[in-house]
């Protein structure tokens, strides 16, 4: 089973030693075809006609000279027990694995067979494996793909205070994976209360050791001096460009990092208002990479070629 665990150090090693560090992006690429022999992998979730995935993952097979395609597959919420069917059918019809995004992260659990550790503590998965014996497994790479992320915009999570803006499912990944990565106190803000709540307590049974606290997230001036403040909201998403999920009377500084998981636009309001201050601002475009990259390799055991994921998605 794979390991739950992670640091920034950890995520730093695997970069200088592997498996990240290959050529395999720098090789031609070329046109396949899906035939009875091309393995499929793909994305479950409604609706996924906007997802950059297909793109970023197609270009990944390319670039590794695998005869592999993924494919998006529209998976409606109603009825319910279709979710229940679609995941059977990764078994069903040989498919090697899935992608799965909003709404059906948590959905998908009940028919799973095993969890990782972190998909099991996050209490939601976004990657499918079908085993050799059939078996799936479920995995969660989004709290991963975050620190490595962090990493690659030299922020280090590690001993700092951390504030959450949000408590859905992103929120649920990004609190995991900073207080995994060594975070001295991570402060969830939320809209409603009682969520936020609930996922401080959940994520406290973890680990114990970090300061966890939870409140509203009008309440934003009382947290306003963290070091890193990651928006797990989807304020700033197309269509609403307008809105952010930050009062601009709350101006940040040159010692503080902004990590808005929002990367349509690019850049956002909160993304824009975090650099004009003088603070460091990432959106979360390089986390899908990465997310996508632990995918890649959980399903075919091949290093991903980072680069070209990136520039299949405009994340260079």
């Amino acid at each position: 089973m794979m390991s739950a665990r992670i640091s920034a150090d950890d995520v730093r090693r695997e970069r200088q030693s592997g498996p990240y560090m290959n050529d395999a992006m720098n090789r031609p690429t070329t046109t396949f075809s899906i035939t009875a022999h091309t393995s499929i992998v793909g994305l479950i979730g409604w609706p996924v006609g906007h997802s950059v995935s297909p793109k970023m993952h197609n270009a990944a097979f390319q670039a590794t000279g695998l005869d592999w395609s993924y494919l998006p597959f529209p998976v409606s919420v109603q009825p319910p027990a279709r979710v229940g069917e679609a995941v059977h059918g990764l078994r069903a019809l040989g498919m090697r694995g899935a992608n799965v995004t909003v709404p059906h992260k948590q959905a998908v659990m009940p028919y799973l067979d095993e969890l990782t550790p972190a998909a099991a503590a996050i209490g939601a998965v976004n990657t499918i494996f079908v085993r050799e014996d059939g078996s799936l497994l479920g995995d969660n790479t989004d709290a991963r793909g975050l620190v490595a992320d962090l990493c690659d915009h030299d922020i280090d999570p590690r001993g700092a205070a951390i504030l959450i803006l949000g408590a859905g499912g992103s929120a649920r990944a990004a609190a995991f994976g900073l207080a995994e990565a060594g975070a001295r106190a991570v402060t969830i803000l939320n809209r409603t209360v009682p969520r936020a709540t609930e996922l401080m307590t959940a994520m406290a049974e973890h680990f114990p050791g970090c300061d966890w606290r939870a409140g509203a997230l009008e309440d934003i001036r009382l947290h306003a001096g963290a070091e890193l403040i990651v928006n797990c909201t989807s304020l700033g998403m197309e269509p609403d460009v307008k809105s952010m999920p930050w009062k601009t009377e709350h101006r940040l500084n040159s010692d503080q990092a902004v990590y808005d998981l929002v990367y349509n636009p690019t850049p956002t309001r909160f993304v824009e208002f975090a650099s004009d201050c003088g603070a460091r601002a990432v959106n979360g475009k390089g986390m899908l990479v990465w997310q996508g990259a632990l995918a890649f390799e959980l399903w075919t055991g091949v290093p991903a070629p980072v680069d070209a994921m990136r520039r299949a998605i405009g994340a260079m």
